[in-house]
């Protein structure tokens, strides 16, 4: 089993190079970046000399686990992608940390991140999951990560609901696709929730092959710029949210008397059905039914006896027979 140890540093002509008037440990001390990618290495043993380590590079092993980095206080660019992770645990005391990449591992739950509150960037995309998984992500952790996450990537890891991750207010670049995204209203929320959004990469969802996909998300995205890998142009984008607009303009409109054919109204004793707009009461006032003549109340009431109980001023009448 290949461990990595400060003896192991000690070997490798990429690391040690003494300086003058330095002693070994002098060395260790100054230490800011330790490359060990595809060596093999299936633990991390005592690295506490390396007290000033801001950066780690153990991608392409076999790293089952993570442990004894909790002296790496200034450590801020963890790079443990493509290892043999099943937990995200023991990263609590990594408190400056910046940038974690953990893709292609076998990580199921994302955990264990309460403690980080300068995470900008988490790259979780590939994992090796069993049949009939998906990668679960902690509500809690999220909610620790809404004021410091910027870049998001869970690419290809059988995801079929993000509603959780609309806490993450400050997100400005987001990656899931190949997934089992397959609800664009959904897509559209979400997308609406993250003010400060610049890209979005969505390609290989079954959401992808819905009716006007890009064009929906890219007016409830106000401020993304690309999505799945091709720029949104401003006169683009001018267009569509002119359109969007409009036609929300045409859904909440009330109906009023212009729409109807001259001289038709809405039907007596026909009120709106549930879930239909009545008129505004400014087209209520607008709109006066046709009073019928004079002539004709008295031709009818003439020929239900009533004429003589109706008065008439004289003046009216008169000109009514002329007529």
């Amino acid at each position: 089993m290949v461990r990595l140890t400060v003896e192991l540093i000690a070997t490798s002509r990429n690391h040690f190079r003494k300086k003058r008037g330095l002693s070994f440990p002098e060395y260790l001390r100054t230490l800011t970046h330790l490359h060990f990618f595809s060596k093999d290495i299936e633990d991390i043993g005592d690295l506490s000399m390396c007290r000033n380590l801001t950066v780690l590079y153990l991608y392409d092993n076999h790293i089952s686990h993570i442990c004894n980095l909790a002296f790496a206080r200034n450590l801020t660019h963890l790079y443990l992608q493509n290892n043999d992770l099943t937990r995200m645990d023991n990263l609590h005391h990594l408190q400056r940390l910046s940038k974690l990449y953990l893709g292609g591992n076998r990580i199921l739950v994302v955990e264990g991140l309460e403690n980080l509150p300068d995470l900008s960037e988490l790259h979780l995309e590939n994992q090796r999951l069993s049949p009939g998984e998906k990668l679960l992500l902690d509500p809690t952790t999220l909610l620790c990560l809404a004021e410091s996450l910027c870049v998001l990537n869970i690419d290809n890891n059988n995801i079929d609901d993000i509603r959780d991750l609309t806490v993450l207010k400050e997100l400005r670049h987001f990656s899931a696709a190949d997934n089992r995204l397959d609800n664009l209203e959904e897509l559209e929320d979400v997308l609406c929730a993250w003010p400060r959004l610049l890209r979005a990469d969505l390609r290989g969802n079954p959401a992808c092959k819905s009716h006007r996909y890009r064009d929906r998300l890219i007016t409830a995205g106000g401020s993304l710029q690309a999505l799945d890998g091709r720029d949104i142009k401003g006169v683009t984008r001018q267009f569509l949210l002119s359109w969007k607009a409009c036609r929300e303009a045409r859904r909440r409109r009330p109906a009023s008397p212009g729409d109807f054919p001259a001289g038709q109204g809405p039907r007596a004793g026909q009120g709106p059905r549930a879930g239909q707009s009545c008129f505004s009461p400014e087209a209520l006032q607008r709109w006066k039914p046709q009073q019928p003549s004079l002539r004709a109340q008295r031709l009818k009431l003439s020929m239900s006896g009533l004429l003589s109980h109706v008065p008439v001023p004289s003046s009216r009448l008169c000109s009514q027979v002329d007529a």
